[in-house]
């Protein structure tokens, strides 16, 4: 059986007086016992006499716990401080723990931001007092980190004029409510908390006076649920909500305490010591009797907060239980974190997360009986917008990011969607080896590695799909399956270069080059002649050795300063002189402002931190491949500049092995070009009316720089007979068109 309030049962432990070395010892043994939790109270000093455990600061005590331990969840048990409304709660570091508390938004920070460095294993407990209710909303409001104003409050106990939120935790941290069962704490704890903590001690739990079956102990917490129920109901919200936790002392046994689960629906029992004896006996003697007796298959309602944020359209109730844990939506903590793209704000109504190849199956069956656009998102980036969406449903793929070596003679790799360029080019350094891959370490694998990827190696050894061997995918119907060369041969076609029409690839496996040390340029350079600095450097390019690929960056002219340019090269060698014979030529193309050469791995090339994903300048993109740089199209590309419409215009260099290949052997259909054109504004009309004028000098585009969605773009991505082949694929794989928000191929 299940608790009557749908929680799968917790059983945890409250540390009362342990020391730090104690402390962590204990919660390593409660964690190889099975223990779901342990929970730490800011208790004030109960003596004078400097001993270690006398007013530690629980924050601090579970700090030094968490870096100790893995799995089990973390709670503090916090007294809010306290204040009149004309003081200002905005102090930078914590009130002392104790009788004076401690102040609610500096407790939000610490809860979010250990629950970030543990992810997802903190929870937190406020004490109830005259002003748990204004902390409980100023928490919460600190952790809306997805609300763009400050957060703001003007109680009657506290004053927060203008505080930023954040940061967002990493999951949706439950509340606690922890006090004596009087109304108000009660009627508290309906309406602002995700769990109430009642304290007992074992023999109340113990005891059970005639006619009462569970005890006066279930006698009271039956009654305390009466009224949370009542008063949760008339605040609107499902009492399901609430967890009812317990707290017993003694020696608690599963006959005293099998009523509470069973009759008045406790979903936590913590156990208040500090004795290891204790700790063991209640897990091998106690435990199982409990944990058979609520069988935990069991699913938390979601909060009133979280249903009032929900999109129409989406039936949120039917998402599968194997999703539900890890799904955020717009009313969720976490949501900022999930919401946009590097560069795209998004607001869509559910992010599933899924974190297996089953999940991902469970995640499109489900997706595609929901009325509203699908995006799948890998491991970040997403310059083109349509990794997210409004309203809509995206796929995360960021829990998929495993990197694995599965055969060191070929240097055959296996690599998740949801892993990013800079962590694959850092976990094949050790074997001396490399994958070219884009130029961004941020990137995240599933989405270029579908649609072609233009590498710092792409002359030397190709395109990313030209190292790829074989893909595990979902496909629309939610089936798994293999594709390489011999098993579903032609989805394998398509997936090189217009994989995200046809399923989600759970899986790459590549075959990985040998790279050493590389030299790797930057070179600022005066573009005042754009049109002579397009056309000499890329000659230049054209006529190297295929171990040089470099890029071309220009930006907007500002008054009174000469048009600057950038051009980043690497070069694969270590050696010195080799290094520098490949770098002048293309160092020549324009006078030389500054420059920098370095011998670096190709890891520390890839190297970026992870970045926040919120939606940064929101672009209109403009991409197209050149065969060359004709002076016809360098002279084009220069009016662009001028034309003001670019802030950011790229080329980068392509040729060499990736034109090796035929073209017909994959969907990526561009394999004439010598050169990736690319240009960022903030006008549609603007660009589209200036790039417009350049199309007779492409011969094709990159699909994921390209925002323009007019259907032409379609034939210059996948020219003829490509685009045929690729409909007859939609037609098998996708009849339903479920992937279509992407660089759609209609079926």
């Amino acid at each position: 059986m299940t608790t009557r309030y749908a929680h799968p049962l917790r059983l945890g432990l409250l540390l009362t007086g342990a020391t730090p070395g104690t402390a962590a010892d204990l919660a390593r043994l409660a964690e190889e016992l099975g223990y779901d939790l342990i929970t730490f109270q800011n208790e004030p000093p109960t003596s004078g006499d400097g001993g270690e455990a006398a007013g530690l600061d629980a924050w601090t005590l579970m700090s030094w716990v968490a870096g100790r331990t893995d799995r089990i969840m973390l709670a503090a048990i916090a007294a809010p401080a306290a204040k009149p409304a004309t003081s200002q709660d905005t102090a930078p570091a914590a009130v002392p723990a104790g009788a004076a508390g401690t102040v609610p938004t500096v407790t939000a920070r610490a809860a979010a931001s250990l629950d970030l460095l543990t992810g997802g294993r903190v929870e937190l407990g406020l004490l109830a007092g005259a002003d748990t209710g204004e902390a409980a909303d100023i928490v919460r409001g600190v952790w809306s980190a997805a609300e763009r104003s400050p957060f703001r409050h003007d109680g009657e106990h506290h004053r927060v004029p203008g505080a930023e939120r954040g940061p967002a935790p990493a999951h949706d941290i439950p509340l606690w409510i922890a006090g004596e069962p009087g109304h108000e704490v009660l009627r508290l704890a309906a309406h602002k908390a995700d769990a109430w903590l009642f304290t007992a001690s074992g023999q109340d739990a113990d005891a059970a006076p005639a006619g009462g079956a569970g005890g006066r102990l279930v006698t009271a917490v039956t009654a305390a649920n009466a009224v949370i129920d009542e008063a949760a109901e008339a605040a609107g919200r499902d009492p399901r909500e609430i967890r009812r936790m317990v707290q017993v002392t003694g020696e608690a046994t599963a006959a005293g305490l099998l009523p509470l689960i069973e009759d008045a629906g406790i979903g936590t029992i913590l156990l208040a010591t500090d004795d290891s004896d204790t700790i063991r006996r209640f897990a091998e003697e106690a435990a199982p009797a409990l944990r058979a007796a609520a069988q935990e298959t069991a699913t938390q309602v979601k909060s009133l907060f979280v249903r009032k944020h929900r999109h129409a359209g989406i039936d949120y109730d039917a998402v599968p239980a194997s999703l539900a844990a890890s799904a955020v939506e717009p009313g969720d903590p976490g949501y900022a974190r999930v919401r946009s793209t590097y560069l795209r704000g998004g607001s869509p109504g559910l992010v599933l997360r899924p974190g297996t190849p089953d999940e991902v199956s469970e995640a499109v069956r489900y997706a595609r009986t929901q009325p509203v656009k699908l995006s799948i998102r890998s491991g970040g980036h997403g310059i083109s917008g349509r990794s997210t969406n409004h309203g809509g449903i995206v796929i995360d793929l960021s829990r998929l990011h495993a990197i694995d070596v599965l055969d060191k003679d070929t240097r055959r790799v296996r690599i998740e969607p949801g892993a990013r360029w800079s962590d694959v080019a850092a976990a094949l350094a050790p074997h001396g080896w490399a994958l070219s891959s884009g130029d961004y370490g941020g990137v995240g694998v599933g989405g270029l590695a579908t649609s072609g990827g233009i590498g710092w190696f792409v002359r030397e050894h190709g395109l990313t799909i030209d190292h790829l061997k074989a893909v595990e995918m979902v496909l629309a119907d939610g089936a798994r399956v293999r594709a390489d060369e011999e098993e579903n041969a032609e989805l394998f076609w398509g997936v090189r270069g217009a994989g995200a029409n046809f399923g989600i690839v759970t899986a790459f496996e590549f075959e990985v080059d040998e790279v050493g040390d590389v030299g790797f340029a930057q070179f600022v350079v005066d573009a005042t002649d754009t049109a002579g600095l397009l056309e000499r450097w890329g000659a230049a390019m054209e006529a190297a050795p295929r171990d040089l690929t470099s890029a071309l960056i220009i930006g907007r002219a500002r008054p009174g300063q000469p048009l600057m340019g950038q051009i980043m090269a690497v070069v694969d060698s270590d050696d010195a002189e080799t290094i520098v014979a490949r770098l002048q030529p293309i160092a020549a193309a324009a006078p030389l402002l500054d420059y920098s050469i370095q011998v670096l791995p190709y890891d520390a090339v890839m190297h970026v931190p992870p970045a926040a994903h919120e939606g940064q300048g929101e672009p209109v993109t403009r991409s197209g491949l050149a065969d060359h740089l004709t002076p016809e199209l360098a002279a084009a590309a220069q009016r662009l500049v001028a034309s003001g419409q670019t802030y950011f215009f790229h080329v980068r260099g392509i040729g060499g092995a990736s034109r090796d290949v035929p073209w017909d052997a994959t969907a990526y259909a561009g394999r004439s070009a010598s050169f990736q054109l690319v240009a960022f504004g903030h006008s549609r009309r603007g660009l589209d009316a200036a790039w417009d004028a350049m199309l007779g000098h492409f011969s094709g585009l990159y699909i994921n720089f390209e925002t323009d969605q007019r259907p032409e773009r379609l034939l210059q991505a996948y020219p003829e007979p490509t685009l045929r082949r690729l409909r007859e694929l939609k037609r098998r794989y996708d009849p339903g068109n479920v992937f279509r928000d992407n660089f759609a191929i209609e079926p």
